[in-house]
């Protein structure tokens, strides 16, 4: 069992093999994603469960606009069916929901929904559920030095001033990122706030990763020593 002082304030997920785990069972792309969705959902309770402040998960990256767009198109549809159906439960459970990313290029309809969600579930002080939707780390790091240096001209930049702007400003740093499908990068994911976080790798699909799987992960984390650099 996972040891509960060793618990991560902060976990986040690199959601990947919706499209593999499709393919394997002769189904279309979509419906990877679509079973992705209750991977999400049993994380999320189990997070609750636990007491784990903070879950944020790796969506829709900005490098992903390059998909077909009916997969996008599709995607959309899954998130906007998936947080009307969900918002009661975060009411129920407590839980905080936001959405980080840049907003520019997404559908209105799904902007209303999520600024109705994030507002609905705004007082909710539980598990915060953060989704990262339309984000690269890369985005994330020159729109921090962009708004500095707007409202700071000619002044220096320090590491703090930088984490002061970025789009996770007030979540703390994960502590523990899980990536799913055997793959072992970040692809341009929390490039800045990952930089002391411990790293965890499986092989199982996103679709199959539920609670089991989730807490292997945990346990694996509350064994590992954290020395940020020092002895």
């Amino acid at each position: 069992m996972t040891q509960e002082n060793k618990l991560p304030k902060h976990v986040t997920i690199i959601m990947d093999g919706n499209g593999r785990w499709a393919k394997q069972r002769g189904k279309e792309r979509i419906d990877g994603h679509k079973e992705g969705v209750e991977s999400v959902r049993a994380c999320c309770e189990l997070a609750v469960e636990l007491g784990i402040q903070y879950l944020s998960v790796f969506a829709f990256s900005e490098e992903n606009w390059g998909r077909p767009q009916d997969e996008i198109e599709g995607l959309w549809k899954i998130m906007l069916k998936a947080i009307t159906a969900e918002t009661p439960t975060f009411m129920k459970n407590n839980v905080r929901f936001r959405v980080i990313g840049n907003f520019s290029r997404l559908s209105k309809s799904l902007v209303k929904e999520i600024d109705d969600c994030m507002a609905l579930t705004a007082g909710n002080t539980g598990t915060s559920l953060v989704v990262m939707l339309s984000y690269s780390g890369k985005w994330d790091i020159v729109q921090a030095l962009n708004k500095f240096m707007s409202k700071h001209p000619g002044e220096q930049i320090t590491e703090e001033t930088v984490g002061s702007y970025l789009s996770t400003a007030d979540i703390p740093d994960p502590d523990l990122l899980i990536r799913t499908s055997g793959e072992q990068r970040i692809s341009n994911y929390m490039l800045w706030q990952t930089a002391y976080t411990e790293y965890y790798f499986t092989d199982v699909l996103w679709p199959d990763f539920r609670k089991t799987q989730f807490r292997q992960a945990l346990d694996a984390y509350s064994k590992r020593e954290r020395r940020y650099g020092k002895v």
